[in-house]
């Protein structure tokens, strides 16, 4: 069983649900409140133990400032963990460009040249919280964590499921679950088609095998679900586990209205300012 060193932050996508504010800063950078997005991806996947964060963009996206050492703002802001302005600072950084969007399984395939044995996949617009902390106590989400201990626990692929309502299934892959393993994966089905409420919500673990297998189901053949077979190659197979996130909440920062309840949300659990934000709220409606 090999040890998960590497990550893979997936965040090439356009945004376009978020234009214009996708137009002036990518999606991923987007704060929660006052942590953007991918700080929350990137200490998640350090938490979980890797030692290598590999970020996919596009040609049209440029993380480079985000990277930049920015310690000399803590004289400003000395509360802030340095962490949070330097999330990057204990690992190493790969960033790999998808010229042509075409789907998550050719965005993974970037970063294989330079990843052995298994790996974490992080969907960059897809927050999973369980600790609603503040600047100066910060705790990353344990969701990239569980999937490691689930897989060294079973030594199969993992994903991160997440319970939703009836009415949302039909925007997921939802799964069937037996013994902790999928037996299949329902693309957006009707809700009275949905074998259950569990979704695919962002969180992967992938073993080595996925580059030989990202060739043979081809993007050519298979397109966007290029991933979604080799999962189900996996299922036919050695197994694939489905780790299910309870007590977490799951954000989206890829359109507006689900963004601005997910800052309501998160805001209204922070012991910092769930009070003021609460009264507020009471005399505003």
């Amino acid at each position: 069983m090999g040890l998960v060193k590497h990550a893979i932050l997936v965040a090439g996508g356009l945004g376009t649900r978020m234009l214009p504010a996708s137009g002036a800063v990518a999606k991923e950078m987007l704060p929660l409140f006052d942590i953007p997005a991918m700080t929350h991806l990137a200490l998640e996947a350090v938490q979980a133990g890797v030692e290598n964060i590999h970020i996919i963009t596009s040609p049209k996206k440029d993380f480079s400032n985000y990277l930049e050492d920015k310690t000399w703002l803590l004289e400003k802001r000395p509360d802030i963990k340095n962490e949070l302005l330097n999330p990057f600072s204990e690992i190493k950084v790969f960033v790999h460009t998808q010229e042509v969007p075409l789907g998550l399984g050719n965005a993974i395939a970037q970063a294989l040249d330079d990843i052995d044995g298994p790996f974490l996949v992080l969907l960059g617009d897809n927050l999973l919280i369980d600790s609603h902390t503040t600047c100066n106590d910060f705790i990353p989400s344990k969701a990239s964590k569980k999937l490691v201990q689930a897989y060294q626990e079973s030594n199969i692929p993992c994903v991160g499921l997440f319970e939703v309502s009836d009415e949302e299934v039909s925007n997921y892959g939802v799964v069937d679950l037996e013994g902790g393993l999928i037996r299949r994966i329902v693309e957006k089905p009707t809700k009275e088609n949905a074998p259950t409420n569990n979704v695919l919500c962002g969180r992967y673990l992938f073993t080595g095998d996925t580059k030989e297998l990202l060739q043979r189901f081809s993007v050519e053949e298979y397109g966007e679900l290029q991933s979604i077979e080799i999962q189900k190659h996996w299922m036919r197979g050695t197994g694939l586990r489905g780790v299910t996130l309870d007590g977490f909440q799951w954000y989206d920062s890829g359109a507006p209205l689900p963004w601005l309840k997910a800052q309501i949300d998160h805001a209204l659990r922070r012991k910092d300012v769930s009070e003021e934000l609460l009264d507020w709220i009471k005399n505003r409606i």
